[in-house]
C-alpha cells in the first residue's frame, strides 16, 4: 500500500473527527485511519454495536451533537446524510478545521491503493464487494475493506489489510464514486434512481461512464446491461481494457449448466469463452446472485486470486446483513429483512421470495424519500404488486422535505389489500395476528424497518413461548 497521507486531505493531519461515527459507511474508515495512528473521535446520536466496537479500540464517542466534541480536530468528517444545520458541521465550517464529506475521504484512502476495486451498479453492490471479499480472504489476498454491509467472517462493514488491494462501494449518489481512484471499475447495471440529483436517466449513464474511465486496470461490465454498455463506450474508446459478464457466451464470462437446488441454494460452472474457469456452489438464493457471483469472480481475477480461490471463497458466504437476511422461523412464519429501497430491487428480491415456495409472501416496506417515491410511483406499485400481502409505512423523507406532496397513502390506494400503519408497533402487531404458518414476511428499505422486524421476531417469540 502506498503512503496513505502524502498529498491527500489528511496530509499534516493527527486528529480526526467523524459527525455520524456509528455509521456503516463511516466504520470501516476509522479502522483504516486508526491502524495508520490518527487519534479519532466522534459522535453519534444512538449507542449501536459499531460504537461499541469503537470504544473498546480507544476512540472516544460522544453520544449527541455539541460544537465542543470538534475541538483539537484538524479535520471533520460528516456523511451525506448530516443536515446542513448540524451543530458540530457549523462549528466546523466557522472555525479553521476542513470539514469535508465521507466520499471525499473514501476516495483519498482509496488512491493509496495501486489495485482498487471498486463495485458500482443501482443494485447489488453490497453482495457483490462481499463476495469479492470473501474470494481474496480465500485466495490469502489480504485485502483492505470498505462495505455497505456487514459481512460476518470480517466482523462487520469492513477490515484493514496489509497489501495494495482494496474493495470498497462505489456509489453513484452526488456522483460521489467520481471521486475514487479505481483500478477495477465494476459496474453491475446502471438504471434510474437518485432522479432528485441526476434528473435523467442519461445523466445517469454519463456519470457512470465518467467512472469507467477512471479505471486504471480494466472496467468490468454487464454485457446483458444496454445502459451499462452505453457508459463503457468512452473507456473503449480510450483504450481500456474491457471485460464482460453476462448469461450468455457472448461475453467474456458467463454461468453454464446452472442447477438450482430447491431454489435455496445453486450451482454453476463459470466460463470464458470455451475454457471452464470453475465450478460454483452458492449457499444464497436468488437468480440474480449468480450474476453477482459472476462480477465477483472476473473482478477477484483481474487483481490476482486463483480459479480455486473462486470456487473456495463464494462456497463461504452466506451472504450478509440487511441483504434477504433470514432473521427467524417462529410459528412456521419465517421473517426476513432486506435492504431493497427502488424498485428493481423490489422486483428482484419480491420474485426471488415467490419462486422459494413459501404459502404467501408479505412486503413490509418503508419507502426512503419523497423525491424518490414521487420519481419512481409506477415503478413501486408495479413491484409491490407481486407480493400477496402489502404492508406500508409512512415515508422516511430522511435529508429532504416534503415538497412532492407525496404520501405512502397514494401508493396504499393503488395496491389491492395493502395496508397503512403510522408505526412499526402497529405493523407488527398487525402482521404477527394475521401472518399464517408457511408465510414469508419481509422488511424491505434502506431507513430503520430493519427495527420493525426485530419487534416482529420478539413478539413471535413470546407467542409461541421461544423467548
Amino acid at each position: 500500500m502506498g503512503n496513505i497521507v502524502t498529498g491527500s486531505v489528511l496530509e499534516g493531519k493527527k486528529h480526526i473527527h467523524f459527525i455520524g461515527i456509528g455509521g456503516s459507511g463511516m466504520f470501516p474508515l476509522v479502522q483504516i485511519l486508526h491502524a495508520h495512528g490518527f487519534y479519532i473521535t466522534g459522535s453519534d446520536n444512538n449507542e449501536t454495536e459499531t460504537i461499541k466496537i469503537e470504544r473498546k479500540m480507544g476512540i472516544t464517542v460522544y453520544m449527541g451533537h455539541s460544537a465542543d466534541n470538534i475541538k483539537g480536530a484538524d479535520l471533520i468528517v460528516y456523511t451525506a446524510a448530516i443536515l446542513p444545520d448540524n451543530v458540530e458541521l457549523m462549528a466546523a465550517k466557522a472555525g479553521k478545521a476542513p470539514a469535508i464529506e465521507r466520499s471525499e475521504l473514501l476516495g483519498a484512502v482509496s488512491a493509496a491503493y495501486s489495485e482498487a476495486v471498486c463495485v458500482s451498479g443501482t443494485h447489488g453492490k453490497t453482495t457483490t464487494t462481499a463476495m469479492i471479499t470473501q474470494i481474496l480472504l480465500s485466495a490469502g489476498i489480504d485485502p483492505t475493506v470498505v462495505l455497505g454491509g456487514k459481512l460476518k467472517s470480517i466482523g462487520g462493514s469492513g477490515r484493514v489489510g496489509t497489501g495494495e488491494v482494496m474493495v470498497c462501494e462505489a456509489c453513484e449518489f452526488v456522483d460521489t464514486f467520481l471521486k475514487l481512484h479505481p483500478y477495477v471499475s465494476l459496474i453491475l447495471n446502471v438504471e434510474e434512481d437518485h432522479l432528485d440529483y441526476f434528473g435523467t436517466l442519461e445523466n445517469i449513464v454519463s456519470s457512470f461512464s465518467k467512472f469507467a474511465s477512471l479505471a486504471s486496470g480494466c472496467v468490468v461490465v454487464n454485457g446483458d446491461d444496454e445502459n451499462a454498455l452505453k457508459a463503457v463506450e468512452n473507456a473503449k474508446n480510450e483504450g481500456k481494457k474491457i471485460v464482460t459478464f453476462g448469461w450468455s457466451e457472448k461475453n467474456d464470462y458467463y454461468p453454464a449448466e446452472i442447477d438450482y437446488k430447491a431454489g435455496k441454494k445453486s450451482e454453476f460452472t463459470l466460463m470464458q469463452g470455451k475454457n471452464e474457469v470453475a465450478k460454483i456452489s452458492l449457499n444464497i438464493p436468488g437468480e440474480y446472485n449468480i450474476l453477482n457471483a459472476v462480477a465477483a469472480c472476473v473482478s477477484a481475477l483481474e487483481v490476482g486470486a486463483s480459479p480455486d480461490s473462486l470456487a473456495t471463497g463464494l462456497k463461504q458466504f452466506y451472504g450478509t446483513k440487511r441483504r434477504f437476511e433470514i432473521l427467524s422461523d417462529v410459528g412456521g412464519v419465517t421473517i426476513a429483512d432486506d435492504y431493497a429501497h427502488n424498485p428493481k430491487e423490489l422486483e428482484v428480491t419480491l420474485s426471488m421470495a415467490k419462486e422459494l415456495g413459501y404459502k404467501r409472501v408479505w412486503a413490509v416496506f418503508q419507502p426512503f424519500t419523497y423525491s424518490r417515491t414521487a420519481m419512481l410511483f409506477d415503478g413501486f406499485v408495479k413491484s409491490l404488486s407481486i407480493a400477496d400481502k402489502v404492508v406500508l409505512t409512512e415515508i422516511m423523507g430522511s435529508r429532504e422535505k416534503n415538497t412532492y406532496n407525496i404520501y405512502s397513502e397514494d401508493l396504499r390506494k393503488e395496491l389491492d389489500g395493502a395496508v397503512l400503519f403510522e408505526d412499526f408497533e402497529e405493523i407488527a402487531q398487525y402482521v404477527v395476528e394475521n401472518a399464517q404458518s408457511g408465510d414469508l414476511v419481509i422488511t424491505l428499505g434502506c431507513g430503520d424497518v430493519y427495527k420493525c422486524a426485530d419487534i416482529m421476531v420478539e413478539k413471535m417469540r413470546k407467542m409461541y413461548g421461544e423467548e
